[in-house]
């Protein structure tokens, strides 16, 4: 199958299969007498592979070297549930870090609003001047 073909089938960009080939993420492709890419149903197989992989948060790091020990006769799928770990690990971090950031914008906004009602005079914005977060501590010493 041609590069456009392969990728209309995988469900890709022919520019995406260019750089995941470059990357060694495929080996390097046949070519025809005048120099066009083919590509096998195995290379389809594994380009499929890399979509789904992507869909999950993978890197192509990562997902090269899923493919580099399947390659080498591993069964890859104990790194996939390390890398999947970590990712759901950072998801985590992630949220929490957002939450402490939704109740400090929360709260400034709420001094925001009491400060307008006293009648606070401001250098800038009052939001920001008298805003003192509890949790910055937390977020930079994590």
């Amino acid at each position: 199958m041609t590069v456009g073909a392969t990728a209309a089938a995988a469900g890709v960009s022919a520019k995406a299969i260019r750089l995941w080939e470059s990357k060694g993420l495929l080996p390097p492709s046949e070519r025809t007498e005048s120099g066009y890419r083919v590509f096998t149903e195995d290379d389809l197989d594994v380009l499929r592979f890399i979509r789904q992989a992507k869909t999950l948060g993978l890197t192509l790091p990562e997902i090269k070297d899923i493919i580099d020990l399947q390659r080498d006769g591993a069964t890859p799928c104990g790194r996939v549930t390390e890398l999947l770990d970590t990712h759901i690990t950072e998801i985590d971090r992630t949220l929490a870090d957002l939450r402490a950031l939704r109740r400090s914008l929360a709260s400034a906004r709420r001094a925001a609003r009491e400060g307008q009602r006293r009648g606070q005079d401001a250098v800038v914005c009052r939001i920001i001047e008298n805003h003192t977060d509890r949790d910055d501590s937390a977020r930079t010493e994590g």
